[in-house]
């Protein structure tokens, strides 16, 4: 038995063609930067602009801005390039504490017509905290019939940017 479509399943299956390809041009990959904590002001991370497929009129004629969801702004846009720059230095343990990922999500704002967009910065530990150990100095008292190669091991030292 041969079956043919009649008009209702065309129109279902243009319906279902048509929906598709109008969700396809709405997704959006998510977009993400690393970066080293204790980068100086006005560092730039990257171009904005570029990433999210604006022109460099689009940057000043839609007043393209971030706004941050951690309450301090630490990054802005430099609205002569597109590129998103550090605003003030930023402590990976003051702001994340011993977390193992330290991600802050930032909105990205352009007006006419209004659009958003959620980047994230990932903040990543440089080794900038030294070792604290409880004491500053400790006496060992090893006899001269020691044997060679044994260990003596000391107290636990404390690092900020290790846990």
């Amino acid at each position: 038995m041969l079956k043919t479509m009649g008009y209702r399943d065309w129109r279902w299956q243009a319906l279902w063609w048509h929906h598709f390809f109008l969700l396809w041009t709405t997704i959006d990959g998510q977009t993400r930067y690393s970066i080293p904590e204790e980068l100086k002001q006005g560092s730039v991370i990257g171009n904005l602009a570029k990433d999210l497929g604006l022109g460099l009129s689009d940057v000043f004629d839609r007043k393209l801005r971030v706004d941050s969801e951690a309450g301090k702004q630490y990054f802005s846009v430099d609205a002569g390039k597109g590129e998103l720059v550090v605003n003030d230095r930023i402590d990976r343990e003051a702001l994340c504490g011993q977390s193992t990922s330290c991600v802050l999500p930032l909105q990205v704002v352009t007006e006419n017509p209004l659009q958003l967009h959620r980047i994230e910065v990932e903040i990543k530990d440089i080794n900038d905290n030294f070792p604290i150990f409880s004491t500053e100095e400790r006496s060992l008292k090893i006899a001269e019939s020691t044997a060679t190669g044994i260990r003596f091991p000391l107290e636990i030292a404390q690092d900020l940017d290790y846990w």
